[in-house]
């Protein structure tokens, strides 16, 4: 989850920018994967966080407008010929394969995605949330069949199936689920088994420009994997609002102690304090500080990847640092 959940950006498509986005999904194209008079028109149904929506049996033309839809599709092995990217970058997350993302074609910010942008794309199919464009379901659906999930971060898993209702690679979903039941099985017997993960506590703090630092629950992404790993949680994480995060100022940094620390910044290290706050004495004084277990990563893997590529390379990522 990153902070577009807590600071959502304006919703700015007019009525006029709609109208030329549908008269550019309506027009013909010279792609054949657009021209639907080649393929038979079979549809199945998925339930989504909308209802029922009837979807392409084979969608050729995806636009994804999250980092989690995106993260499901390169999975699946489907290459999106739209997506949004973070508020905070231009590019995609570069821990997807570059192959796999150079051909895809920028609509806008995450939560903003620019419609005619979509709809000059011609696609068959969008995937997205509602709590990222609930606002505007009836103009995407406008422009293609719209499959939402109601929310993102800790219903990643739920979610991931849905995607690939649609995307209509259940075969592949199933492949990926026993790949990271694997890994975690893996992961958990690499720190010694059950019980000894279960006696570490494990801390995730991150540090946000323009917002307090976070220390966070058990409800979101990161807390799901540390949970299927089999990890200790230090008891601050049950005071956690939502179960999302605990947020407290710099000079209350000592709340986020724990065996483990692993942190991440999102925006400028100055701006959000984690350079101050890391030069600290409370944080020099983290018992995590002192036996060198604390862990600094990439917040764009970490936090906003949100999908089983990403949770892959996190959980080989978690192994290395914790038994090295």
């Amino acid at each position: 989850m990153t902070p577009l959940l807590r600071d959502r950006r304006a919703l700015v498509a007019g009525s006029l920018a709609v109208t030329a986005a549908l008269a550019l999904a309506g027009c013909g194209s010279s792609d054949p994967a657009a021209d639907s008079s080649d393929s038979p028109a079979k549809t199945r149904t998925v339930s989504t966080a909308n209802g029922d929506v009837d979807v392409p049996a084979s969608p050729k033309r995806v636009v994804v407008l999250d980092s989690g839809e995106l993260d499901s599709a390169i999975t699946l092995g489907v290459r999106p010929v739209g997506a949004t990217h973070s508020a905070s970058e231009d590019a995609f997350p570069s821990y997807l394969p570059a192959s796999e993302t150079k051909d895809i074609t920028p609509v806008g910010e995450i939560a903003n995605a620019n419609l005619e942008s979509v709809a000059a794309l011609k696609p068959d199919l969008i995937l997205t949330s509602k709590v990222r464009d609930g606002e505007r379901y009836d103009e995407l659906s406008k422009i293609a069949p719209t499959v939402m999930t109601e929310a993102t971060g800790s219903a990643w898993k739920e979610n991931f199936q849905v995607h690939a209702e649609a995307l209509g690679k259940q075969a592949e979903a199933k492949k990926v689920l026993a790949t990271y039941d694997t890994q975690v099985a893996k992961v958990t017997e690499a720190l010694g088994g059950k019980e000894k993960a279960a006696a570490t506590d494990v801390n995730f703090v991150r540090f946000v420009e323009g917002a307090e630092i976070r220390i966070y629950g058990k409800q979101n992404y990161i807390g799901s994997l540390l949970a299927d790993i089999g990890t200790g949680r230090p008891p601050i994480t049950d005071k956690a609002k939502d179960g999302f995060s605990y947020d407290v100022s710099p000079e209350k940094i000592d709340l986020a102690d724990a065996d483990v620390i692993f942190t991440s910044t999102y925006g400028d290290p100055g701006k959000a304090g984690t350079t101050k706050t890391m030069n600290s004495g409370l944080w020099k004084g983290l018992k995590a500080t002192k036996n060198d277990k604390v862990f600094k990563v990439d917040d764009r893997l970490w936090i906003a990847g949100i999908g089983y590529t990403a949770a892959g390379k996190i959980l080989e990522e978690f192994e290395t640092l914790m038994t090295k």
